[in-house]
């Protein structure tokens, strides 16, 4: 090992932090970090940006739960803390608003097409990183899709090499995000806005113990929200799929 390679790998380690549950020790990005406000709630802090005393743990939603459930975070802090019960799906809720945040930056940044028709031909091109799918997008759409980013990747030589494909939002996130409506496909074309985009989507999916292309029928059709039992999701889509094949 050179004196450089000793500096790298000494400057990794000083960047690290170790999980408050399991012990281990990780890259920031790989760990959600706590802190105590004022009042003496504890507030997530998914960019660590917040000042004061930080409690770092492994960036998963049973972990969060079970530093919750032993009062780990009270110990670390060294302080009393009010804690919500709710606290890991909060911060499955400010990582979910982090990607799509990002997701509209990308947005803003001119690096996405939306529209079967429009990313097709930004796959016949070669001019794509990734590709959105609308959580509730029919698997008929999806399938067409699949088969369409293997005959670009078929017709530009590179094999049926599988552009990484993100499902994990529903349609009305993503028409918020894009700024219009009935957004099932939607493609990502390569440079930093994307590349961001895509390590906040794999955050999250890790957070939630699944792939950030987990297929839309490992989520259940007849989940709830506040607001009351959610119509059955690929019923909604596929007349916005069957325009946009055509």
């Amino acid at each position: 090992m050179t004196k450089r390679d000793g500096e790298r790998v000494r400057e990794a380690e000083a960047s690290e932090r170790t999980c408050i549950v399991t012990r281990r020790r990780d890259a920031p990005e790989g760990m959600i970090r706590f802190v105590r406000a004022p009042d003496g709630v504890l507030t997530p802090d998914i960019r660590s940006r917040l000042p004061g005393r930080g409690a770092w743990v492994t960036a998963r939603a049973d972990v969060v739960a079970e530093a919750l459930k032993k009062r780990a975070f009270a110990r670390q802090l060294k302080a009393e803390v009010s804690a919500s019960p709710s606290l890991p799906a909060d911060v499955d809720r400010l990582l979910e608003a982090d990607c799509l945040q990002s997701l509209a930056m990308a947005n803003k940044a001119g690096a996405v097409v939306a529209g079967f028709g429009k990313v097709c031909e930004a796959l016949e091109k070669g001019v794509v990183a990734a590709v959105l799918e609308a959580r509730d997008g029919s698997a008929e759409g999806r399938r067409k899709l699949a088969q369409a980013a293997r005959r670009a990747a078929t017709a530009r030589g590179v094999g049926e090499r599988v552009t990484e494909t993100i499902s994990l939002f529903d349609s009305l996130q993503l028409d918020l995000a894009l700024g219009r409506t009935n957004v099932i496909h939607a493609a990502l074309a390569p440079g930093g806005p994307t590349q961001a985009f895509l390590a906040r989507c794999r955050r999250l999916a890790a957070y939630r113990g699944e792939s950030a292309a987990a297929d839309a029928q490992n989520h259940d059709s007849e989940r709830t929200d506040e607001f009351g039992p959610l119509k059955d999701a690929t019923e909604q889509a596929q007349p916005e799929d069957r325009k946009l094949d055509e």
